[in-house]
């Protein structure tokens, strides 16, 4: 069972700070500006030999409500009681404040241990300050600064003894394997095709502000696990989460929305759309999230384009499905201006769902696992040199300027997403037009629906390219060659 630690505290007391130096990354987002964590982050954390689960948590403040500081205090709650052992940080430089009193009084309620932490205890201010934590009355406070590293060897005396007694007894021959990277790649930076037994597939949610994101993610999850609400940007970094979805294991990313480009001024949101971004690119699939209320916004198809150019297999999901009335009008619709407005995803699989009552989850699951299938496809040479021959048989490509081209030979070069090489013999002289004839012919006869597609031509290599040719005279042309001794 994994050992599990919470990073408690008031807001900006420097929480995700640790956070990002146990993990070793920076995951959390970081800025001056108070209150930027909102949702549960989770991450494996090192601290030299010690291994165990991080979780930094919103910044607890007094509302008890259900105003939008009330429910990030229910989250950071529920944190505290999921814990093996809670970090309650103070800022030292600060000194204590009434709330932290209170967030001691609420700690101490607990059975679980808590180690108090004065964060930003460098100089002699910070040391003074740090003095002031003897009267929360949960014991010496660990002097540290999470910014710089300074304390962390503190922080591992501490909790080493926590660590030792909740580690069960390894049986004999068991060994413990600390995996750092999450996909398995080959020497292309590609994974391997198909699904592997216990390996999770990375899907991330994307979508604009207040399209109800988090919401299908919380029943996916079947809990309450990520904070949402009627406010438009709730969610600010991308959150990983790891579930078994009936039996296949997923990690779904929730992103923060993302607005237009030339409407993103603030630094925190120009962070928090970065974070999302990043999020497309580690994805294997990307589910972009439309509200049915205005669906295909320019942003949504700016959002599909996006997962089109990184390579990602793409399941559309239209939420907020139950607010519909006229339904079967309005389903016809959305395929039509799906189909008319992103071609570059034809045939990629459109759903229906509600994250608020669990509508289409079942198709939602089956669309994901059916769009991870064809990204992962592998067609076998012989089969589309066969088909190259048919079509070019049917649609030979043009001849600019008279010279005929000649497409000798094709093979699938990767796959995640599908990449093939056409050897021609004047590649550069292939219209785009053609190309595309190609691709959707792809698409069309080896039930590629929706994945991304990539096509390349090569030409032939010349054997006498950057050689020097010997000219031969007329009167070397008519002599007989030598003949060797017989």
């Amino acid at each position: 069972m994994t050992f599990t630690v919470a990073i408690i505290g008031r807001p900006n007391v420097g929480k995700s700070t640790l956070f990002n130096r146990l993990v070793g990354k920076k995951l959390a987002l970081v800025d001056d500006q108070p209150g930027v964590t909102r949702d549960l982050r989770e991450g494996a954390a090192r601290l030299a030999d010690l291994r165990f689960k991080v979780i930094d948590t919103a910044g607890l403040e007094d509302a008890t409500d259900e105003s939008l500081q009330g429910r990030m205090r229910k989250l950071t709650e529920r944190a505290i009681g999921m814990a093996d052992v809670s970090l309650f940080m103070f800022d030292a430089r600060t000194g204590i404040t009434a709330t932290d009193a209170a967030l001691a009084d609420l700690l101490r309620k607990r059975e679980a241990p808590v180690i108090l932490l004065a964060n930003k205890a460098e100089g002699n201010a910070g040391s003074s300050g740090a003095l002031e934590g003897y009267s929360l009355g949960l014991g010496d406070p660990v002097q540290l600064s999470a910014e710089h590293g300074e304390g962390m060897h503190d922080l591992y005396l501490r909790l080493m003894p926590l660590l030792d007694a909740h580690e069960p007894v390894e049986a004999e021959g068991d060994i413990d394997v600390d995996v750092d990277v999450d996909l398995d790649t080959d020497g292309e930076g590609n994974t391997g095709a198909g699904l592997r037994p216990g390996r999770p597939i990375q899907i991330a949610v994307v979508g604009r502000p207040n399209a109800g994101k988090s919401t299908l993610i919380n029943k996916i999850l079947g809990e309450d696990r990520l904070l949402t609400g009627p406010e438009a940007g709730i969610t600010r970094d991308s959150i990983s989460l790891e579930i078994d979805w009936d039996g296949q294991p997923f990690r779904i990313f929730d992103t923060a929305g993302m607005r237009k480009k030339a409407r993103v001024q603030e630094k925190l949101e120009k962070l928090s759309v970065s974070d999302g971004l990043r999020a497309v690119k580690f994805a294997e699939v990307v589910v972009i999230t439309l509200d049915v209320t205005s669906p295909f916004d320019q942003q949504d198809l700016r959002l599909a384009d996006l997962a089109e150019r990184e390579g990602r297999a793409v399941v559309v999901a239209v939420n907020k499905w139950d607010l519909e009335t006229d339904k079967s009008n309005t389903a016809r619709r959305l395929r039509e201006d799906f189909a008319r407005l992103l071609p570059q995803l034809s045939g990629a699989p459109l759903v229906l769902v509600s994250g608020l009552t669990g509508q289409g989850l079942d198709k939602l699951r089956a669309a994901i696992l059916s769009a991870y299938k064809v990204w992962n496809a592998r067609i076998p040479t012989a089969q589309l040199n066969q088909w190259l021959a048919g079509e070019v048989a049917a649609h030979p490509p043009p001849a600019p300027g008279g010279r005929r081209i000649k497409l000798r030979y094709m093979t699938q070069a990767k796959t995640r997403p599908p990449g093939f090489v056409v050897f021609a013999s004047i590649p550069e002289a292939v219209p785009t037009a053609y190309k595309r004839f190609l691709v959707n012919g792809l698409r069309r006869d080896f039930d590629l629906p929706g994945t991304p597609i990539r096509l390349f031509l090569r030409g032939g290599k010349n054997p006498y390219e950057g050689k020097k040719v010997k000219q031969m005279s007329a009167l070397d042309k008519h002599k007989k060659p030598r003949r060797g001794p017989e």
